[in-house]
């Protein structure tokens, strides 16, 4: 039978929590990080190196670095099918995500998930998920855990937007909010439903207001801004651990690719993207390091040198590593590993 664990000692917020230059010295690099690892993505996919799908974070980079820095050690991270670029912040090695955009044994997932099933539980990473909303009411779960073992941690669960039209949407927050689950819903709002707009497929644009049908604090944040975006988590956060539920949050931010690799992209206006690269959320984060003398331009080119050294060697390390061997096919799926079939 399964027993409560004792409770353990609340976690304070760490200093990170506060914003301060080293916490502006992470967004850019993490966020740096995200965006050059993704460009070289798109590069190697065209190159049919990468195979499958594969859906890029190119523009959403603060959605990821802005929670980081509000959240704590232990908390848990769910998200959907566009899922490179939070473990890449939360610490995974690139050479670990690259392998497995490669299929190769060394990747997170050792080769079996791809680009859409990502992994680490080391950093608390607990997947990309290629089933829309499907994650949803995982987080409610991963949460529902953290809750039953009175750790003081929380579970953030990322979704789309068109994940909000999913029945399992409404109830895992229907049930989180009941639970007082400690979860920060997270909309990625990036405007498009693989190609179809917000505007296309409800009456309801402002999505977060979604959250008041079950009396759930609900707000809606400019996802352009990693200082706003680290904000708000840190208030949903600081709610989730006094034990009062869970939050839904819309990010609203922009995707500069398609969908995914095999979208042109056409659904929307040239001038549209534009207008939303004006507001990159690295350039903002760049200006401000600048302006408050954190770094100069030549210290952060050598981070962006630095970078550019990590994806090349994570290709170099994907390119060298080995596929996974036949026998593979039956671990990891069946509890019992000694499958009753022989592989010839």
């Amino acid at each position: 039978m399964a027993t409560v664990k004792e409770k353990a000692p609340a976690k304070k917020a760490p200093a990170s929590a506060k914003i301060t230059k080293e916490t502006y010295m992470f967004w850019y690099e993490s966020m740096q990080l995200v965006r050059k690892f993704e460009e070289k993505c798109g590069q190697l996919y065209g190159q049919q190196k990468i195979k499958g799908f594969c859906h890029l974070y190119i523009g959403q980079e603060a959605c990821a670095s802005g929670a980081k820095s509000a959240l704590i050690e232990g908390d848990k991270y769910i998200t959907a099918y566009r899922d490179h670029g939070i473990p890449l912040v939360l610490g995974t090695s690139p050479n670990a995500v690259m392998a497995e955009l490669f299929a190769k044994a060394t990747g997170c997932s050792k080769g079996k998930g791809g680009s859409m099933h990502i992994f680490d539980k080391e950093v608390g990473f607990v997947g990309g998920h290629g089933i829309v909303g499907g994650q949803v009411p995982l987080g409610a779960g991963l949460a529902f855990a953290e809750k039953y073992n009175k750790t003081g941690n929380l579970c953030i669960c990322y979704m789309g937007d068109g994940a909000v039209r999913q029945g399992a949407f409404h109830e895992a927050l229907n049930m989180a909010m009941t639970w007082k689950l400690p979860v920060i819903f997270v909309i990625e709002n990036n405007k498009y439903a693989m190609g179809t707009s917000v505007e296309r497929t409800s009456n309801v644009t402002d999505l977060h207001t979604l959250g008041e049908s079950y009396d759930m604090p609900s707000e809606g944040v400019d996802a352009m801004s990693v200082e706003a975006v680290h904000k708000a988590v840190s208030k949903a956060a600081d709610r989730a651990r006094k034990g009062d539920g869970p939050t839904l949050l819309e990010f609203k931010t922009y995707r500069y690719k398609g969908h995914s690799m095999s979208d042109p992209a056409k659904y929307r206006t040239k001038q549209e993207l534009e207008d939303y690269k004006s507001q990159d959320p690295i350039e903002e984060v760049k200006e401000a390091i600048l302006k408050k003398k954190y770094a100069t331009e030549e210290e952060l080119k050598a981070i962006d040198d630095k970078i550019k050294a990590q994806v090349l060697e994570s290709v170099k390390f994907a390119e060298e590593s080995p596929y996974p061997t036949v026998d593979e096919v039956y671990k990891d799926v069946y509890e019992q590993e000694d499958f009753p079939f022989t592989i010839d």
